[in-house]
């Protein structure tokens, strides 16, 4: 679960809410596309390939007010598109978080150091830096050089001016494990609150379509990279669980409900990675007309076989921690058990030198 305090204790109430009342679909975070439009056009991505006048298009402020009051879920993850571009972005995180959400703010990073001033620390606000492995991989990837050095350097500035910091990688085929590993010590050595990882989906619109992992590729792969994660001071923004299940040690299916996406065109059925029963007006009306039973492994659809994203699958995992005590009582082992070799990493991180003094040298160069 989130690094945070805060939020970590946000989301206990809130699942435990739901427990109590007996609620069996529920939200855990609003996925939010205020556009589509970006300053890259990433191989694994399709957003970047709609129409010029979809792309023009954004919610309003109010129209994003509206539609995390109506969904309740305590998190909401601001992504696009680069949401930097829109022009009412700090009204929207400014609303947002007045409203008590915690916010993921999703970004490439090549605007941030521009428009940072806007923004003020939070413990309701990370900054999430999109990174998919170390420079020679992520320039490769969003299919620009430079773009690693610049993501890394306004961490940098982020951290240095008090602000949470965390990575989100995506995953696709032939990249190498060992390379991955060296990435996560990366990472925690630049002092971030936390990373998220996720193998990719196989959008239909994006224009590289031989790069994403098939099911037991895919766990193949991450059965190596985090073999010995619990012990290795690496903080995964995810439930332990979920890293589980990307290791083939844990069999789910996805609750596509969980993590519902508000977009320009509405809320997407069935969820943020597939279009494919068009969109609701409301979240009510995506909860309760969407035919659930059609997607998902068990369902057969073809279009879910492979898919194992964070997006679908963490709400299970974190749901499966709060089904029954033994289970909770795993999860709590579980957190104490990462806890240690993660305490020791953020005090002293690979060269040796404490985190503050590192954050000093940061804020100096700033």
């Amino acid at each position: 679960m989130p690094s945070p305090i805060q939020l970590q204790m946000s989301v206990f109430k809130y699942l435990l809410a739901q427990k109590l009342k007996g609620v069996e679909r529920y939200p855990l975070v609003m996925m939010l596309e205020p556009l589509f439009a970006c300053n890259l056009e990433c191989a694994g991505c399709g957003k970047i390939q709609y129409p010029t006048d979809i792309l023009r298009k954004r919610l309003s402020p109010e129209e994003v007010f509206e539609s995390a009051e109506e969904c309740g879920a305590p998190i909401v993850s601001i992504a696009g598109g680069e949401p930097l571009i829109h022009a009412e972005i700090q009204e929207i995180v400014e609303g947002l978080i007045a409203r008590g959400k915690f916010i993921y703010f999703c970004t490439n990073g090549i605007l941030l150091e521009k428009h940072l001033h806007k923004f003020k620390p939070s413990p309701n606000l990370i900054f999430s830096i999109h990174l998919d492995g170390v420079e020679k991989t992520h320039d490769r990837m969003v299919c620009r050089e430079g773009v690693y050095k610049t993501a890394v350097s306004v961490i940098k500035l982020a951290k240095s001016r008090g602000f949470q910091v965390m990575t989100n990688s995506t995953i696709f085929s032939g990249e190498n494990p060992a390379e991955f590993r060296a990435f996560f010590d990366e990472v925690m050595a630049l002092g971030c609150d936390g990373m998220m990882i996720s193998p990719g989906y196989a959008y239909e619109k994006a224009p590289q379509q031989d790069i994403f992992l098939k099911n037991e590729q895919t766990k193949a792969w991450f059965n190596e990279v985090l073999k010995d994660w619990r012990r290795m001071g690496w903080d995964f923004n995810h439930s332990p669980f979920y890293m589980d299940f990307l290791q083939g040690k844990r069999q789910y299916d996805c609750t596509p409900w969980g993590n519902p996406l508000r977009n320009v065109f509405g809320w997407q059925r069935p969820c943020y990675l597939m279009s494919d029963a068009g969109y609701a007006a409301t979240y009510r009306e995506l909860l309760e007309t969407t035919d659930w039973s059609r997607y998902g492994h068990a369902s057969g659809n073809p279009k879910c076989a492979n898919c194992m994203t964070h997006c679908g699958f963490e709400p299970t995992s974190v749901t499966d921690g709060f089904s029954s005590w033994s289970k909770f009582l795993e999860l709590v082992r579980d957190y104490a058990t990462i806890h240690g070799p993660l305490k020791a990493r953020r005090a002293y991180p690979r060269d040796g030198r404490p985190y503050e003094a590192l954050e000093k040298e940061s804020a100096g160069r700033a």
